[in-house]
């Protein structure tokens, strides 16, 4: 079952398989590389890997290993650092007349392993590490680009010797605060400001709702803490977070648990990956079998593309933006590589064998050297899918490392440090851990222009290159700069961005959205959904007159008394000014009606004086008639008042007007009123009444009920008269003018004093309606105060249900219809007599003498009174009652 397993393994990773039973020269051949020099410079990292039936990577091959993996980009690193080692030992001005040499050891993610380069680093061979058998050490400095997992393993070793230990991986703020290192120096600029970088992308593109994938270690949880802090300051929220392990082989056969690539999170479009070195592969393994071009990965600079070759047309990582440190080219770097190759550097068997997987070359069997192989080969010439030329952050920094170890030597030499004669040829003497004082005060610019700092305390936050990561077909592999971070500008101008330079992943033909709901637009507000994270909420309208002028508003803000919220909610709008005008066409009707009802109370007017002598205008006092004909044309009059922009001397002549004139008008029909009554009581014994009635007693009610309502009017408008005011609630978008009543209780006396006249007039009219039908108008007058008492009880509870212009016309429509009440129901019937039917207006002496016969033949029979009396005298009572009404 293990060969078995292991074969599905290699099918899973791809490695590029060698079969090495032919070629015994190279078991022979180290992985160590050395070039001898005056001081020497160990360096140590992984540049391959070895795939074994156990399912362990080991340091270097043997007949038992079945798979074997040059790391292109890490041996990009390696390249910089003998770059670095040449460029300076034909620097005249740095370390004059010494030479710089380089001892370089491969290491493997290998607990059993990952002491020995630095065993054979300290004595000279790994089968005896308590001794050593070089005669004088040459080693300086070590040169590393692990973890601080890996760190922990080999720093107690070091440090028993205090020997200098330079790492050009990336930052990690463990090797400054714990205190157990003091001979480790980070050559990477700080990336605390990562954190904010990203989360100032995702504000660009207005991504609330990101996915994160972190391993599973100390930077990876602290990475998580800072940008999971950033991302709640900005309310951008995590969609899921999914910790990769460290342990490479869980994730081959138990892929299947990071199910962060699942279509099912297709609302998740971006994806912040933080990768480290020991991560990095097996995330890139991850996402590139799945196939997944849907989503946009957001990656710091320890990323990058696999060189497998694959020369398919997609790929998953295409429009991935990175976050890279930004540095300076190197100057003649690109042309060095060109240059690289076997027979230049025959010791280095990493070349050797990464050229004859390459180029197809083979060995010969004598020396092991190359054969079938052209010189005129460059690894320049490769396409950037086997091997990119342009400079990683880990070239940069190695390329530091090694320019600052030769600072600090130039410092040291430079200060008499004891120079030893072996031979013919002077040997620099010192101990590793003399170069403490000058590596940690250390301060220069490299041949590129970039500062250099080993003090982690002084060392500034880096800024950050955005490169898109352009492969489309997949062969191209463009990095392209399409922006730029930075916090050492001024505020608000950190990030900058060219958006049209940047392509998307696969089939994304514009900036792609990563939401968990979408933005509330303007007018909208968001309401949480319950259980769920902040970015996802519904979107609810704004109220009644509040309005949210901008995306995802929390909160709608209600506008001014003087605006209103415009239909769509998102702005506000002033209000228009309005009243009950004459151009508007409610005003413009009721204006109409009040004219038309006063022209035809001036017609009746008139009629009943061109008939003045006739018996139906006689009958009830014709002076009250032509008085309750006056006051009702004032009455329709007065509703004039209500129309039109209200002013102060028009809000008091309003309700005096209204008050003063209906006093009238209903005090006359009391008066009338009580003119039937008495005119029927006055053929009493009781010659008072008769006498009473005769001096006009009842035209004093007229100006006693007046005056009592002027009274009232007086007093409300000495206390609390009506003012002009303004309505911005009754009508959306509307301020209306309006007449404040001042003093509601004195609006309401004056209302109340009308309905007392009022209920008292219909009280005695309808106690009087069956009196004979000849000489009584009772029962119009009943039917008039009826009609009144109904519009003026309806009219409280509308008037105080309607608001603004409706409420005015309210009070006009009252005004109007109880006036009209009083002119139909007592003075229409008559002016159809005499228009209409003028005979009826002779037949009123025929009927009185029908009645005097009926008196007459019934020997004094009075139905009115009820009793027999005199015929005589009974018929001289019915002409003095005829004489009294009639005038």
């Amino acid at each position: 079952m293990r060969p078995v397993a292991a074969t599905v393994l290699l099918l899973k990773v791809h490695l590029a398989t060698c079969a090495l039973d032919g070629d015994a020269c190279l078991y022979s051949r180290g992985t160590s590389v050395y070039r001898d020099g005056d001081v020497v410079i160990g360096v140590s990292f992984s540049l391959y890997m070895f795939l074994y039936y156990t399912g362990l990577f080991d340091l270097k091959p043997t007949k038992d290993f079945v798979s074997w993996q040059l790391m292109p980009n890490r041996y990009q690193n390696f390249l910089a650092f003998i770059f670095a080692i040449e460029q300076i030992n034909r620097n005249p001005r740095l370390l004059p007349n010494v030479s710089l040499g380089y001892e370089f050891h491969n290491v493997l993610h290998s607990h059993l392993r990952t002491l020995e380069g630095s065993f054979i680093l300290l004595t000279g061979q790994a089968e005896t590490p308590n001794f050593t058998c070089r005669r004088e050490s040459k080693s300086v400095a070590l040169l590393t680009g692990a973890s601080w997992a890996t760190v922990a393993q080999i720093g107690p070793l070091l440090e028993l010797y205090r020997f200098p230990q330079l790492t050009f991986g990336a930052f990690d703020s463990m090797f400054m605060s714990s205190g157990h290192f003091p001979s480790v120096y980070q050559l990477a600029p700080k990336d605390t400001t990562l954190a904010l970088a990203m989360v100032s992308l995702m504000l660009h593109f207005s991504w609330t709702w990101v996915g994160l994938v972190v391993p599973e270690d100390h930077k990876g949880l602290q990475f998580l803490s800072d940008i999971k802090r950033e991302m709640d300051k900005n309310r951008i929220c995590v969609a899921f977070v999914k910790m990769i392990s460290t342990a490479r082989v869980s994730y081959f056969f138990e892929g299947q648990k990071h199910n962060f690539l699942a279509r099912e999170t297709s609302p998740v479009n971006v994806v912040i990956v933080y990768y480290d070195t020991e991560s990095l592969n097996d995330i890139n393994y991850l996402i590139g079998q799945h196939f997944v071009t849907w989503r946009v990965w957001v990656t710091n600079s320890q990323w990058h593309a696999d060189m497998a070759g694959r020369n398919f047309l997609l790929d998953s990582f295409h429009g991935t933006l990175v976050f890279a440190n930004r540095h300076e080219e190197i100057s003649g770097f690109k042309n060095f590589i060109e240059t690289a190759n076997p027979f230049k550097y025959p010791e280095d068997t990493f070349l050797m064998l990464y050229w004859s997987n390459i180029f197809s070359c083979s060995f010969s069997g004598s020396d092991c050297t190359l054969k079938n192989c052209p010189h005129n080969y460059s690894l320049a010439r490769l396409p950037v899918n086997r091997f990119d030329t342009a400079a990683s952050d880990s070239s940069h920094n190695i390329y530091n490392a090694v320019y600052a170890v030769a600072h600090a030597l130039h410092e040291m030499i430079s200060q008499q440090v004891e120079v030893s004669l072996i031979g013919n040829k002077k040997t620099v003497m010192f101990s590793p851990w003399q170069l403490h004082f000058f590596l940690k005060t250390i301060q220069f610019r490299n041949p590129a222009g970039d500062q250099v700092d080993l003090d982690d305390i002084k060392k500034l936050d880096a800024d950050y290159d955005i490169l898109n990561f352009q492969n489309f077909p997949e062969a191209l592999r463009i990095m392209v700069k399409v922006g730029a971070f930075s916090t050492h500008v001024p505020y608000g101008q950190e990030l900058s961005l060219s958006d049209d330079m940047i392509e998307w992943a696969a089939g994304i033909l514009e900036t792609p959205r990563s939401v968990c709901s979408e933005s509330c637009v303007p007018g909208f507000r968001k309401t949480p959904q319950e259980g769920e994270a902040a970015c996802c909420f519904d979107c609810a309208p704004c109220p009644d007159n509040e309005i949210a002028n901008d995306t995802d508003t929390q909160q709608c803000v209600r506008c001014p008394d003087h605006q209103y919220a415009s239909h769509q909610r998102d702005h506000c709008l002033p209000k228009s000014v309005i009243f009950l005008s004459f151009e508007d066409p409610l005003g413009k009707a009721l204006a109409v009606t009040a004219l038309s009802l006063t022209v035809l109370t001036a017609l009746v007017l008139g009629l009943f004086v061109k008939h003045r002598d006739t018996p139906i205008v006689k009958a009830n006092n014709r002076g009250l008639s032509y008085t309750l004909l006056v006051s009702l044309a004032f009455c329709f009059l007065c509703s004039l008042l209500f129309i039109g922009r209200p002013n102060t001397a028009t809000c008091i002549l309003r309700q005096t007007t209204f008050g003063a004139v209906f006093t009238v008008a209903v005090s006359t029909v009391l008066a009338k009123t009580i003119t039937v009554v008495l005119a029927f009581k006055v053929i009493s014994p009781d010659r008072r009444i008769r006498k009473f009635l005769i001096a006009g007693a009842s035209n004093c009610i007229i100006p006693i009920c007046s005056l009592i309502q002027l009274t009232l009017c007086g007093i409300w408008m000495g206390t609390s008269p009506p003012f002009i005011d303004t309505d911005a609630h009754s009508e959306h978008g509307h301020i209306i003018i309006v007449c404040n009543k001042g003093s509601l209780t004195a609006f309401y006396c004056v209302l109340g004093y009308l309905g007392s006249l009022a209920l008292g007039s219909f009280t005695l009219a309808f106690l009087a309606r069956n009196l004979p039908d000849t000489f009584n108008e009772a029962k119009y007058l009943t039917f008039s105060m009826l009609v009144f008492c109904s519009v003026w009880v309806t009219f409280l509870p509308v008037y105080h249900s309607t608001q603004g212009k409706a409420m005015v016309a309210m009070e006009v429509f009252s005004i109007l219809a109880s006036s009209a009440g009083l002119l139909g129901c007592i003075f229409i019937p008559k002016c159809c007599i005499i228009l209409l039917r003028p005979n009826r207006n002779c037949l009123q002496l025929q009927k009185l003498n029908q009645e005097r016969k009926f008196v007459t033949k019934n020997n004094g029979f009075n139905f009115q009174e009820g009793q027999t009396q005199d015929p005589t005298q009974a018929a001289l009572r019915l002409e003095e009652r005829y004489l009294l009404i009639c005038g």
